[in-house]
């Protein structure tokens, strides 16, 4: 029993000090992303046409990623009818269930309300 409660505290006071040296961010990743900041500054100082802007911003965003370690993996959710799939990044927050959503009046449609609006009576 005193063996084990041993191990199982040199087991925990391992997993501290990983965590501890995991939460303080590497010097690698605070220059990427300064770097980032950088790019992006000079991609929005309006010197590039929108085609160019947003090309110069994904390319920043791909170095960054790299930096980090690859990009974000994205979920895969079917939707609740199972007629389509939708794909996400991991944290984001969850598609609609579909309550917002209504029917056009001939049946062709469906019409999402703005998340800003009113719930439709």
């Amino acid at each position: 029993m005193h063996r084990f409660r041993l191990q199982a505290t040199g087991l925990a006071a391992a997993l501290l000090m990983a965590a501890a040296a995991h939460a303080q961010p590497a010097p690698e990743l605070a220059q990427a992303q300064q770097r980032y900041e950088r790019e992006i500054a000079a991609c929005n100082n309006g010197s590039l046409p929108a085609p160019a802007r947003e090309g110069c911003i994904r390319n920043a965003g791909q170095a960054l990623d790299r930096a980090r370690g690859g990009p974000a993996t994205d979920v895969v959710a079917p939707t609740p009818d199972g007629r389509a799939v939708i794909v996400s990044p991991a944290g984001a927050t969850p598609p609609s269930s579909g309550s917002d959503a209504t029917t056009s009046r001939d049946g062709r449609a469906t019409i999402v309300l703005p998340a800003d609006a009113p719930p439709a009576k």
